[in-house]
Parts: structure tokens; sequence; C-alpha cells
């Protein structure tokens, strides 16, 4: 039995895809920095192929983008919107691959840095390869969203890779033909089929020796050990402290009120603290741990002053500011500031 949405571990998704969203939700005249405000995100954090939102805020962000909108189809629209430098070290590793088949293969390992709780598992069938793709949990309303964008995202990474739509590509899809769906076939380049058992991207096995128009060898090897090292981390970060911190990191506005976190993950107050302190952890100090890294990097990468980097951190004033910087650092902002630049003209 799979597990619902609820109870399933929490990756996160990653913050770059609900920009991205964001930014299709523009152009069809939605006001999308109210709606993620709503959702207690920070639109300026979003832009970030490093940091994820929680699954909790970005199952609530797609949900209100649908309703909102109107349009069922925004899965589709996302997909093919999908840049491969939007996926990080993934999209790195992948377009840096010799083949089409060495690109998807990648993408089927560590689709979990993307996608979590999606897994692709590749079979041979007469002349073609099928890509399937499962998920692990319940989605709700949501599946149809997450499967839209994964498999016709699949179809415009491989035009991407090799300068066209792969000849002979199709995409399998469980379930009827949703209503919206004429109005995007045309868009999608490649047929389409309904009324399948399976949600799958077929290939024709003579393609997938197709190469990729990026490849290179050197950075592949590096790209691929930042993905391993990337999934080890993310499994690492599977604890209560970690999906406490993912809501700071991204909140709106900063920082966030414990009660306002707890409900976003689903419990008590009481129930936060007592998980966090079970973890060696406090909310305060991973509070105080997220405000000491924007801060660093406000002071390193923008021309903003004190009294604005308080304001932003949540400080009443620039010395409130400076009295914590100094605590944690020893150094004051405005020195931290001149040492930082001085080792960048070294450098």
């Amino acid at each position: 039995m799979r597990a619902s949405v609820s109870t399933a571990q929490d990756l996160g998704m990653p913050a770059i895809y609900l920009h991205t969203l964001a930014e299709v939700l523009h152009t069809i005249g939605i006001d999308e920095r109210d709606l993620i405000h709503r959702v207690g995100l920070d639109p300026s954090r979003l832009n970030s192929t490093e940091l994820r939102v929680s699954q909790a805020q970005a199952s609530e962000f797609v949900t209100r983008a649908i309703i909102e909108s109107g349009e069922p189809g925004l899965g589709i629209m996302l997909a093919q919107e999908l840049r491969l430098p939007l996926h990080g070290a993934l999209g790195t590793a992948v377009m840096s691959s010799r083949t089409l088949e060495e690109a998807l293969g990648l993408m089927t390992r560590y689709l979990t840095l993307r996608a979590p709780h999606l897994q692709v598992h590749k079979h041979i069938s007469g002349q073609n390869a099928w890509y399937n793709v499962t998920c692990d949990i319940e989605l709700g309303p949501l599946q149809g969203f997450v499967l839209d964008a994964v498999l016709f995202g699949c179809v415009t990474m491989g035009a991407q890779l090799t300068g066209a739509m792969v000849s002979g590509t199709r995409v399998i899809r469980r379930g009827p033909e949703p209503n919206h769906f004429h109005r995007f076939r045309t868009q999608i380049g490649v047929p389409v089929e309904y009324g399948a058992t399976e949600n799958a991207l077929v290939i024709p096995v003579s393609q997938l020796g197709l190469p990729v128009r990026f490849s290179d060898d050197q950075l592949a090897i590096s790209a691929r050990a930042q993905c391993e090292e990337a999934l080890k981390q993310l499994r690492e970060d599977a604890g209560f402290a970690c999906r406490v911190r993912r809501v700071i990191e991204t909140s709106h506005p900063f920082p966030p009120k414990l009660a306002r976190v707890a409900a976003t993950l689903f419990v008590s107050e009481r129930t936060l603290k007592r998980r966090l302190q079970e973890e060696h952890a406090s909310f305060q100090n991973l509070v105080d741990e997220v405000r000491l890294e924007r801060a660093r990097e406000l002071l390193e990468h923008t021309g903003m002053n004190l009294s604005q980097i308080a304001d932003a951190l949540g400080y009443a004033d620039a010395a409130n500011f400076t009295r914590a910087f100094k605590r944690w650092t020893g150094l004051s902002p405005s020195h931290f500031r001149t040492k930082e630049a001085a080792l960048r003209k070294t450098a």
C-alpha cells in the first residue's frame, strides 16, 4: 500500500520549480507574488536550484495555482518551460552525457533529487525502450500535475539534448484523456496515448545512441559526483529538524513564528518542540543558523545597508542585528563585509 502525502517522508521540492511555475502563472494573468505570499513563501528565495521547499507548501501552492487559474494543464505548461540548467547538478550531468541513453540513465538514477517519491524503471519491449514512471505516495489531485511535468518534461529534455524531437518517441498515460488535453496535444510534439495501465516514456532503441550536443566527459565526472553527494545529503537530511529548517529558509515573512511552522508541518507547537529536542535541535537555533547564512549572503553579494539587512532578517533595527552578528562571528557586519571584499580582490 502506498503512503499518503501527509504521512510520507518529506524530502521537499526544489524551489526553482515553484519559481518557474510562478512565471507561468504571471503569463496567464495571475498575481503570482500574492499567491506565493499567501502560502507563506518568499518569492526572492525561490529562484534557487539548491533550496528546497517543504512538500506541504509546494502542494498547497500548486493546488491553489490550479484552482485560482482555472487551468488544469499547468503541469504541461511547466514542462514546456523546464530548461536543463534548472535541474541543478542533475541537469549538468545529463547535459554532459555522451548519448541520450546515458542521459536517461542518469535521470532514472537521480530523479529523487528533483522529484521525490517518483521512480523510473526501464525495460525493453521489442524495438522500444519503456521508461515507466511510478509514485510511492498518493498525491491526490496533484498526481496529474506531477506526472504531466515529469513525462512531458522528459520530452522537452530529449529535444534540448539532441537538438530536435526524438523521432518515434511517444508518451503513454494511465486513465482516460482529460477534457483539457486537446488544447495542448499539438504543443507537445510527440504522440500521447491515454487509456493505458501505466505512465511511460517510450523511445525506439535505435534512438538511444543519439549523441548529446553538450557532451563533456570531464564535466560529466564532476557533475555525477555532485549528484551522488546531493543524493546522500538528501537522505541524511530526512530528519524533522531539516524539515523545519526548509520551512524557515523560504518563509515569508521572515523569520516565521513557531506556530506558523508547526501548522505548515501539520503538528502542534508542543510536538514540534519535542521532536526537535529529540534530534538535539531547537527552533531558535535553526532560525539563527538561517539568519547567519542569509546575513553573510546579503553582506557579500548586495549593496544593502545594515538597516535594510536588519529589516530583511526580522530585526527591529541595525543595532540589534549588529550585536547578533558579532555574537555569531566575532566580527561586526561592516568588518565582515570589508574583509570579504578584500579576499575577493586577492582571489
